[in-house]
């Protein structure tokens, strides 16, 4: 079986992109073999010019990347999972505490430094995912349904958040199925279906080519109205 068939796309530094499709079509399969974590038959994957295969040291150590799914360690602290990330990446202890507590306070989890994940809410497991990808401050973001589980207040917050980081300079890449953040935040949207790209457009030119519709019924003519996302 096929997962992601002939895919083909660039993202631009600096871009938010926001990469789509219905649940099985080869988002996470995609993202997995950027990362490392899934081997691909043929082709090639460069981030930042460095091939994920032949290069793959220089090409993970510039990508942060928070699942779909939470793969915390059990027995590690809040604290202690931002900490080993750190030193993962090479950071010196003194830069990872500090790097640790501006993140601990921006994702308002200061106050569960010494909690381990069991004992955490959804929305905060959320918070922390996000926290470690910036661990060591990579040039690509990759968020898989970052918001899922988080509260309508802390979603907005998030979103300012993104958009800050990404006017820095973040290079971002979002799968999400709110689509609805995706329009509000994403410059450039690739949809994928059955492992092919269907589109790749400027949200603007392809929400227009539609007749100005919203971007989900944009997705839902695109993929199949009876898929469900």
């Amino acid at each position: 079986m096929t997962a992601v068939d002939d895919l083909s796309f660039d993202v631009a530094r600096g871009e938010f992109f926001g990469f789509l499709g219905p649940n099985g079509a080869g988002k996470t399969t995609t993202i997995n073999a950027i990362v490392g974590l899934a081997t691909f038959q043929s082709g090639s994957i460069e981030v930042f010019g460095h091939d994920v295969v032949r290069d793959f040291r220089a090409a993970r150590a510039r990508i942060g990347l928070s699942p779909q799914e939470f793969n915390f360690d059990r027995y590690l602290t809040v604290e202690e999972i931002l900490l080993y990330q750190g030193g993962y990446y090479g950071m010196r202890m003194p830069q990872a505490r500090a790097r640790a507590n501006e993140l601990l306070e921006r994702f308002e989890l200061t106050d569960k430094r010494r909690v381990v994940p069991l004992m955490l809410s959804g929305g905060m497991k959320r918070r922390l995912s996000l926290a470690r990808a910036l661990m060591h401050e990579p040039q690509l973001l990759i968020l898989d349904e970052p918001t899922a589980g988080m509260d309508v207040e802390l979603r907005l917050e998030l979103w300012e958040f993104l958009r800050n980081i990404n006017a820095g300079g973040m290079t971002i890449v979002m799968t999400s199925h709110y689509l609805e953040e995706v329009e509000m935040l994403c410059n450039r949207i690739g949809i994928i279906n059955e492992g092919k790209l269907v589109t790749l457009e400027e949200k603007s030119t392809l929400i227009a080519s539609h007749g100005d519709a919203s971007l989900q019924d944009v997705f839902l003519e695109l993929v199949g109205r009876r898929t469900r996302v």
